[in-house]
This record gives structure tokens, C-alpha cells and sequence, in this order.
């Protein structure tokens, strides 16, 4: 597959931002401040996690294991987009191309299913609560995480194949800041039909069916709330509901927007600026929300730094 390829093309230049001149050392700052505030977000919401022990449910674990995901995610782009930021030589070599793709790919379909267990999560919550530690017990979450993980690494092993057997015999200028599907895949000089046809149902797999599924379970969730005499209990069941609901309007929406359509309506300016959005805000988003949006967390956040900031003295 690759020695064709690496033949011809052993490197690959990330345009990038490039075009901007002297504001990408403002934006290597904004991009820096807002990268480093999403690892002290995640890593802050994993500890509090991890410490409290009123958080070890299976909610707070699927939160654990998305946050410590999303982490990885941002890691796998922007470091490479900071060095370029400053950098006047934007390459990246063919192997590193194909192992970037591989991991943002792989992370973000992983995302897509943690994303959609979590809707399920709720769902067994509120509709069926008798049942809950026994539907969703600690095997089973563990279970469903890694075959949230394989199935997304599945995808991406599928993915990886298809874009990096193209072979890439003229420009190996990459319209992009990291290695992207539709800017890679467009550098080839054969017929990419019948690969971008296959790529754009992979993307429908991983974002319409699992986005049909917490539709789905949205809609038993609201019929059993609805149901709850008090406005009390109504209050505190959708407020269980709001931080997941926000958090998949915004992933899946972006994704969407980028992924479920042919490649040759690739826009690379507007496409870029829609990048920037689900590669460094999103990832900063998830904790803040779950965060600033839940009282459980918030008094867990509360109880932690008190213990460790104002230890006891004998």
C-alpha cells in the first residue's frame, strides 16, 4: 500500500494558516491559551473523578473515559499546528501523515460511541432506575467502552487504507493544518469515487446511527419525565439530561457539517475554521459544561480542592 506512495511522495507540507502572515503568532497564542486551558479542564474533571468517591457511577466513568479521550484527541493536532504556527517549515513526513489520520480518526469515532453510550446511560437511568446498577454494572461499562474504542479503531484502520492506497503522484501540498480526510484524499491522482463513497457511509455509520439512537432514547426520556408528577422531580431529571444533550448538539454538529457530504464540496477556508472548532473548542467544551452545568460536580470540585488545598492539622 504505502511503498508506491512513499516513493513518490515521502513528505507532505501542511499549508495550514500559512496565508495569514504576522497574525499567526496571535493566533499561536489564542490556540496555545485555549489547548492548555482544555488539558487543565480534562485533567481536572478525571481528578475530581477519580477522588470523589460520590462520583464513581457509571455516568462520572463514561465522563472519565471521555475526557481522558478528548485529551488524547487534542493531542494527536494541535501541538503539530502550534510548531507550525511558528515554524517556516510546515512538512510532515508520509508515515507521520498516515499515523496522524489514523489516531484523530480512531479517537473521534471512539468519541462519537462514548458519546452515544452516555445517551444510553441516561436513558436506563431515567426510564428504567429500579434496574440501573444491575443494567449498567461496572462489566458492562467497561464493555462498552472497549468496543466503543475497537469499533472506532476498526473504522480508522478502514479509513487509513483507503485514503493512503491513493497514490499521490503531483501536489503534496496539504490544504489543511493537520492531516484531514478530504484534503489528503484530494491530492490523489486516480479516480476517488468509489473510496469517498465508501468513506462518506463509514461517516454516516458513525454519526447519523449512533445520533438516531440518543434521539431515540431522548424521546423515552422526555415521555418518562413528562410523566413524574412533581415539577421538582421533572427539574432534576432533565438537568441530568442537559450537559449530554449540549455536548452532542455541538459534536455532532460539527462533525456533520464537515463529514457528511462529498469531498468535492471541500471549502478549505470554511472547512479550516469549522477544524478549529471540533479539534480545540470542542474538546474545552465537554468539562465546562459538565463542569459549570452540574451541581454534583461542582460540589465534588468544591470537596476535593478544600481537601488538598486546606489539609487538616493536628
Amino acid at each position: 500500500m504505502t511503498r508506491q506512495n512513499q516513493s513518490m511522495i515521502t513528505e507532505f507540507i501542511l499549508i495550514g494558516f500559512s496565508n495569514l502572515g504576522d497574525l499567526q503568532i496571535l493566533l499561536f497564542f489564542i490556540f496555545l491559551l485555549v489547548y492548555l486551558t482544555t488539558l487543565m479542564a480534562n485533567a481536572t474533571i478525571m481528578t475530581v473523578i477519580r477522588l470523589d468517591r460520590t462520583l464513581h457511577t457509571p455516568m462520572y466513568f463514561f465522563l472519565f473515559v471521555l475526557s481522558c479521550s478528548e485529551t488524547c484527541y487534542t493531542l494527536v493536532t494541535v501541538p503539530k499546528m502550534l510548531t507550525n504556527l511558528l515554524s517556516t517549515c510546515q512538512t510532515i513526513s508520509f508515515s507521520g501523515c498516515s499515523a496522524q489520520l489514523f489516531f484523530f480518526v480512531g479517537l473521534a469515532c471512539t468519541n462519537c460511541f462514548l458519546i452515544a453510550v452516555m445517551g444510553y446511560d441516561r436513558y436506563i437511568a431515567i426510564c428504567n432506575p429500579l434496574n440501573y446498577t444491575l443494567v449498567v454494572s461496572r462489566a458492562t461499562c467497561v464493555q462498552l467502552v472497549l468496543a466503543s474504542s475497537c469499533c472506532g479503531f476498526l473504522i480508522s484502520v478502514v479509513v487509513n487504507v483507503l485514503v493512503f492506497s491513493v497514490p499521490f503522484c503531483a501536489s503534496n501540498q496539504i490544504n489543511h493544518f493537520f492531516c484531514d480526510i478530504s484534503p489528503v484524499i484530494k491530492l490523489g491522482c486516480t479516480d476517488t469515487n468509489l473510496k469517498e463513497m465508501v468513506i462518506f457511509f463509514l461517516s454516516i455509520l458513525v454519526l447519523l446511527v449512533p445520533f438516531v439512537l440518543i434521539f431515540i432514547s431522548y424521546v423515552f426520556i422526555v415521555s418518562t419525565i413528562l410523566k413524574i408528577a412533581s415539577a421538582e422531580g421533572q427539574r432534576k431529571a432533565f438537568a441530568t439530561c442537559a450537559s449530554h444533550l449540549t455536548v452532542v448538539i455541538v459534536h455532532y454538529g460539527c462533525a456533520s457539517f464537515i463529514y457528511l457530504r462529498p469531498t468535492s464540496l471541500y471549502s478549505s477556508d470554511k472547512d479550516r475554521l469549522m477544524a478549529v472548532t471540533y479539534t480545540v473548542i470542542t474538546p474545552l467544551l465537554n468539562p465546562l459544561v459538565y463542569t459549570l452545568r452540574n451541581k454534583e460536580v461542582k460540589t465534588a470540585l468544591s470537596k476535593v480542592l478544600s481537601r488538598y488545598s486546606f489539609p487538616k492539622t493536628v
